[in-house]
C-alpha cells in the first residue's frame, strides 16, 4: 500500500511540474459557478458570498487539499446592467501550494426570457514548490539532482491569469460555457519552464416541477476538457420547498458523490459533500468530503427574500 501511495504521489508532482495543475474538481460545481465562470457574476441579482473546503483523498499524505471563497454583485456602469466578482482560491497538492487571486466583471443583457451574462476575469496566479524529497537507501533510484526537470529547492512564480465565459438564466433552466486560463501562464521553476493549460468548463440544468409542488427536481451536467482529457459529471437533486436539499453525482470513472443541504435562516445556507472513489485510488483513501457555505442578501444588505430559485444560490 505503501508503494502505491508514493508512486501516485510522484505521479502528482510529476504532472504538476510538466503541464502545471488543473483547476480543482469540486463536487458542489453547481452551487460554485463563479468560480469557473466570471460570466455568472452578478446573475443572482444579490450579493452572493461563498465559501468552500474541499479534503480530497483523505489518509492520502501529499493529496489535494482547495480553499475557495467568492462573491460576486451586480451593479450598473455607466448605465449598463453589470456584474463584479472577487476569487480567492488556495489549493495545496504534493509539494504545491498554489493562490489564485482574481477580479471579474460581466455584462448583463436580456436574450428571450432569460438573461446572459459575458465576462472576464484577470488576476494573479502564484504557484509555489516546495520538495521534500525522500530517497530510500540501497536502492538503485535516481536522486533528484540527477534530473534537471525536477527542482530540489523551493521555487515561487507569479503569473497573469485570464479567464471567459458566457452563462444564460432562462426561466427553468441555465447553460453557461467558460475558458480558464486562457493565455496559458507561464510558469518557471529555476530552469523548468511550464504552462498552465487552458481548461473548457460546460454546464447545464433544468428545473423540473414535480406533482407535489413543495419538491423540485434539478439534473444538471458539468463537463471539463484541459486539451487532452475530458471529465464529465452527472447530477440529479431533489429540493424540498427550496429550504433543503439533497442529491448524487456520478463522476466519469472517478467517484459517485451524495450530497445533502440546508437553509439555516433567510439567505444563509450550508452543504456538505462525500466523494467515494471508484478508481484504484480507494485502496488508499477512505474518501474525499467537501463543505460549502453561502450567504445571499440584497444591496440594501437586509436579508433575501428567497424569490429565487436557482441551485445554484445555495
Amino acid at each position: 500500500m505503501k508503494k502505491v501511495r508514493t508512486v501516485i504521489l510522484v505521479l502528482i508532482v510529476s504532472v504538476s511540474i510538466a503541464s502545471g495543475q488543473q483547476d480543482a474538481v469540486l463536487s458542489h460545481y453547481m452551487f460554485n459557478t463563479q468560480t469557473y465562470n466570471p460570466g455568472y457574476s452578478g446573475m443572482s441579482g444579490m450579493i452572493q458570498a461563498t465559501a468552500l473546503t474541499r479534503q480530497q483523498w483523505v489518509g492520502f499524505k501529499g493529496a489535494p487539499s482547495t480553499t475557495i471563497f467568492n462573491i460576486n454583485t451586480p451593479f450598473n456602469l455607466f448605465g449598463l446592467s453589470s456584474g463584479a466578482g472577487l476569487l480567492v482560491e488556495a489549493d495545496k497538492y504534493g509539494f504545491s501550494n498554489d493562490i489564485n487571486l482574481n477580479l471579474s466583471y460581466s455584462y448583463l443583457f436580456p436574450v428571450g426570457r432569460g438573461t446572459l451574462g459575458a465576462g472576464f476575469s484577470a488576476g494573479m496566479l502564484n504557484k509555489t514548490l516546495k520538495p521534500e524529497w525522500f530517497i530510500p537507501s540501497g536502492t538503485s533510484h535516481t536522486p533528484p539532482s540527477g534530473d534537471p526537470l525536477i527542482p530540489e529547492n523551493d521555487q515561487s512564480y507569479v503569473a497573469l491569469d485570464i479567464s471567459t465565459g458566457v452563462y444564460y438564466e432562462g426561466l427553468n433552466y441555465y447553460a453557461g460555457i467558460s475558458v480558464t486560463h486562457v493565455n496559458q501562464p507561464k510558469i518557471k521553476y529555476s530552469e523548468t519552464a511550464t504552462y498552465v493549460s487552458r481548461e473548457y468548463h460546460f454546464t447545464a440544468g433544468y428545473y423540473l416541477q414535480l406533482p407535489n409542488p413543495a419538491f423540485e427536481l434539478i439534473p444538471s451536467v458539468y463537463i471539463v476538457n484541459d486539451g487532452a482529457t475530458t471529465q464529465y459529471v452527472g447530477t440529479g437533486m431533489v429540493r424540498y420547498n427550496k429550504k433543503v436539499w439533497g442529491g448524487v453525482s456520478y463522476r466519469v470513472s472517478d467517484a459517485l458523490t451524495g450530497f445533502a443541504g440546508v437553509e439555516l435562516y433567510n439567505g444563509l445556507k450550508i452543504g456538505y459533500g462525500y466523494d467515494f472513489p471508484l478508481s484504484e485510488i480507494r485502496k488508499g483513501t477512505s474518501g474525499s468530503h467537501e463543505f460549502i457555505v453561502s450567504y445571499s442578501f440584497d444591496l440594501g444588505l437586509g436579508k433575501s427574500d428567497t424569490k429565487y430559485k436557482s441551485i445554484r444560490f445555495l
